[in-house]
């Protein structure tokens, strides 16, 4: 099972937290920093999976991650997870990721943590593996932006209504209405 899933930049700033099981936020706090000490002290051409001893709480724990460019990706999880399988999983996270964002980068993780943890969540979810296939995810990724596109353009209506009228200039049009003369000669 998959325990947590931590992305930090070269800085030690965590870009993505996901915990799958719960931590009172000291313990998490602990987890980071420890996780990210182990992760960015190795070499990049030492081996990927790393044993994470009791950085979870328990001894079954283990940390594979993958470097690319200014960001770690880190993948914590028990034994009974294939460490090639988590590896593979790490780069269909980050190919889909790169096919979303046209070459995503650190900002994108930033100012758009919600589309990045939607495509998580089409991958993983309760530390469970969903879905592999970079495909799969992203056409559920393009299915849930034209939702909100649509979603968007249904609840910006009143908005747009409120524009419209406020352009009309109403209170200038009713003092422009020509209304006829009626002459009436009235008499009681």
């Amino acid at each position: 099972m998959i325990k947590a899933i931590l992305v930090f930049n070269n800085s030690a700033k965590p870009r993505l937290v996901k915990f799958f099981e719960h931590y009172p936020e000291e313990v998490q706090q602990r987890i980071l920093r420890d996780t990210y000490q182990l992760v960015s002290k190795r070499d990049d051409n030492v081996c990927n999976f790393l044993e994470g001893g009791s950085i979870l709480g328990d001894n079954d724990c283990r940390l594979i991650y993958r470097h690319y460019a200014t960001l770690y990706f880190i993948f914590c999880v028990d034994s009974s997870e294939s460490e090639l399988g988590i590896l593979d999983l790490i780069q269909v996270f980050v190919e889909t990721l790169d096919k979303c964002f046209e070459n995503v980068c650190e900002l994108d993780l930033i100012f758009h943590a919600d589309k990045v943890h939607y495509i998580l969540q089409e991958i993983c979810f309760g530390g469970m593996v969903l879905e592999t296939n970079l495909n799969e995810v992203v056409a559920r990724v393009d299915e849930q932006s034209k939702i909100e596109k649509q979603e968007a353009g249904i609840s910006a209506a009143p908005a747009k209504a409120m524009t419209a009228l406020k352009e009309m200039n109403l209170p200038q049009k009713i003092k422009d209405i020509k209304l006829p003369d009626l002459n009436l000669n009235l008499r009681f």
